[in-house]
């Protein structure tokens, strides 16, 4: 807070040189700091210093007959590699939560973010430093070349783990390159489901904020079905038109309105991180959900509906790291989940699936404590 002007001095300098080079608008918003947004990232930081250290902390323990005394205790997975784009808060939030967790981390921005970057790694190590730390703890790649890139995924005798955070491109080139395990998610398709028994103007007020809060995040929106039964279904399409979001739709969702435009069957499995939507017309809570589970991500999903038994269908069957009853999927997120930050998010079933916070940061470790036992 205390380098507020200076950090948006060099932000300054980033969204200048993106604006050049006419970068899309969703890319300049991820890319933009102001004074409310550093507040987030200062505040985010609290959040973590005030969080129980998970190193350390005993997740299963017994006392074998022959007196044998096993733990299982949380461990810092060791050297952490992030690789992201266009949003600066990750330098922070990452810094913070593997300094917490006791791991080494080592920050691989974007090109397009690289003076906000290296001003917040200067100011986070120089604190490092006053504290009479080794500012290694905290390591900035300064080089913007994409062989940096492929020359890191390769010293797996170095770093323990990858999270990337960016396009689907780099992600599936450092999945298929690396000699490092990779957690990541490759792209954000949400998906939302408008049952039957909806009440309209939760709908309403869902759909919009997922979709149109902030659209070049991953956790909006980027698929909408709605139940041919529900009565609100041409309301809500002119409300969303009505907000300047491009509908592309299937033909009986073309038949509510004279502006909707055709859906194409790559549509459905396409991140948009734009006012664009996706629109299908389903029969039943199953093909809602047999569609999300085809076209979807993985990454967050939600149901807006008054039957119980619909929302636990959809909880149970849904094959994603986060799903939502009545609720916005923009809330996927590590600070509201309560976790302080996220390093990343996880569509992936191993290790950890979700919001990636302070535990998703430590590997498990058996310690045993014995008086001289020996196998027979």
């Amino acid at each position: 807070l205390k380098n507020e002007e200076l950090i948006l001095r060099e932000n300054h300098k980033d969204i200048a040189a993106a604006t050049k080079k006419e970068m899309s608008r969703a890319f300049l918003d991820r890319l933009t700091l102001n004074e409310k947004r550093i507040g987030k990232m200062a505040q985010a930081l609290r959040d973590i210093v005030h969080l129980p250290d998970p190193v350390g902390e005993v997740v299963w323990g017994s006392t074998r007959p022959n007196g044998l005394r096993i733990r299982q205790v949380r461990v810092p997975l060791g050297v952490v590699l992030i690789i992201y784009e266009a949003r600066p808060n990750v330098t922070t939030d990452a810094a913070g939560l593997c300094f917490k967790s006791g791991n080494v981390c080592i920050l691989r921005g974007g090109s397009d973010s690289f003076h906000s970057n290296t001003i917040l790694v200067k100011i986070l190590t120089d604190v490092l430093k006053a504290n009479g730390l080794p500012e290694e703890i905290i390591t900035y790649i300064p080089f913007t070349e994409r062989d940096a890139v492929t020359r890191l995924i390769q010293y797996n005798q170095y770093i323990d783990v990858i999270i990337p955070r960016g396009g689907e491109d780099l992600i599936q080139m450092i999945v298929e390159k690396s000699r490092i395990p990779v957690v990541y998610h490759a792209k954000g398709v949400c998906c939302a489901f408008i049952d039957e028994s909806a009440d309209k103007e939760m709908a309403r007020t869902i759909v919009l904020n997922a979709k149109t809060q902030r659209p070049g995040v991953c956790n909006s929106i980027e698929s909408l079905l709605i139940h041919k039964d529900y009565s609100g279904k041409e309301e809500l399409v002119r409300e969303l038109l009505s907000h300047k979001v491009e509908i592309r739709g299937d033909a009986s969702v073309r038949s509510w309105h004279k502006d909707v435009k055709a859906v194409s069957e790559q549509d459905w499995d396409t991140e948009y991180l734009d006012l664009i939507l996706s629109v299908r017309e389903v029969t039943s809570t199953e093909e809602a959900i047999e569609h999300i589970n085809r076209h979807g991500s993985h990454h967050s999903d939600t149901i807006v509906t008054q039957n119980y038994n619909h929302a636990e269908k959809f909880l149970k069957e849904v094959d994603s790291a986060t799903v939502y009853v009545n609720a916005s999927t923009r809330f996927t997120d590590g600070g509201e989940f309560g976790l302080g930050a996220e390093i990343g998010i996880s569509t992936q079933k191993l290790h950890c699936r979700g919001p990636m916070g302070l535990r998703d940061l430590t590997s498990l470790k058996y310690i045993i404590y014995g008086e001289g036992q020996t196998r027979e």
